[in-house]
């Protein structure tokens, strides 16, 4: 799929000296959807001082035989041999999944427990939790936008799920949300299930915008934004800044042919971004940049270069949480210079 991700390679980069912790990113290895380390770490140090990033599951290197329960420890194995490769520094100063967020199945209850234990012991000073992505919607407009797979609808409702997040409170991992914003108030419920497990909220809960009118577009900021603010109740769940740059917003920059800059895309997001801001606080927000979907709008420095331009008015402290202490924090990363 055709992306921007090179794009702006020559906007100078604002706080050049500003520690970055990338909370989310993806590789792939897929037919016209390519993106592994050389590529990371070209965008990754291509300016801005990302110190680490933190890896979070596509399926795209699942094993493809043995124990469906069991498959997604191969993207695991996958990911911590990418982090190893860049611990010791030979790529440069940026340790590429120093954190990561694996795939289970969430609909298979406490039969993930035998799962979680593999990943932990293959990746013991990585493996950090668990995403499966949930992206229920009432059309058709935002799936075809997706990079790797559609989910099937539904996954929240099953018997299941919160016994699987039981097996992930009682190991101390983490859940990374995925959704689409009208499922918020169903997660919100399950939140309040499990107040000893942190949850963190992917993409700001991914308000979709695509092929919407002014009415219809205000209706849904209104309700992503009520029902935003109602989740960020929960003290135990954290909140990306990310996924702005997926077509599903209904921006349209990945239809232009133009080098899209850091200060037209900081116009654009920075009432989504100030939202989750104000919803969750400096102590709960973490920027990422959701590479490669995101790269579909913009290139990885102006992307950085917009969210540091939207945050410049916080305090030198908040901006160190939001870029970098906070991500390190909640998934427990042992990052020099932090």
């Amino acid at each position: 799929m055709k992306t921007k991700r090179c794009e702006g390679r020559d906007e100078p980069i604002l706080e050049p000296g500003l520690p970055i912790v990338d909370s989310h990113f993806h590789l792939f290895d897929l037919p016209g959807n390519r993106y592994l380390l050389e590529d990371h770490l070209a965008d990754a140090q291509g300016g801005h001082n990302v110190l680490a990033s933190v890896y979070c599951e596509s399926q795209a290197f699942i094993r493809t035989s043995g124990p469906v329960v069991m498959r997604a420890l191969g993207e695991v194995e996958f990911a911590n041999g990418v982090a190893a490769m860049t611990a010791g520094g030979r790529y440069g100063a940026c340790k590429v999944a120093a954190g990561i967020i694996g795939h289970a199945n969430m609909t298979l209850g406490a039969a993930i427990g035998e799962l979680l234990d593999r990943c932990m012991a293959a990746a013991p000073d990585r493996y950090r939790g668990v995403r499966h992505v949930t992206l229920d919607y009432p059309d058709e407009r935002p799936f075809k936008f997706i990079m790797t797979h559609r989910p099937p609808p539904g996954v929240l409702d099953t018997p299941g799920f919160p016994r699987a997040l039981a097996e992930l409170q009682k190991r101390g991992l983490t859940y990374d949300i995925a959704l689409y914003e009208p499922s918020i108030p169903r997660v919100t419920t399950l939140v309040d299930q499990f107040p000893g497990l942190t949850f963190v909220l992917n993409h700001i809960g991914n308000p979709v915008g695509i092929d919407m009118d002014a009415a219809e577009r205000g209706a849904m900021l209104k309700r992503w934004t009520v029902n935003l603010r109602t989740l960020a109740e929960r003290p135990n769940v954290m909140c990306k800044i990310s996924g702005l740059g997926m077509p599903i917003m209904g921006f349209g920059f990945e239809e232009r042919g133009d080098v899209i800059g850091y200060r037209e895309l900081a116009e654009t997001w920075r009432p989504y971004v100030e939202t989750g801001l104000d919803c969750f606080g400096a102590d709960r927000c973490m920027v990422a940049s959701n590479f490669p979907p995101d790269g579909r709008s913009c290139g990885y420095i102006p992307l950085m270069n917009a969210y540091k331009h939207i945050l410049r008015g916080c305090s030198a402290d908040e901006k160190a949480r939001i870029f970098a202490r906070n991500a390190a924090r909640v998934y427990r990363l042992d990052i020099a210079g932090l």
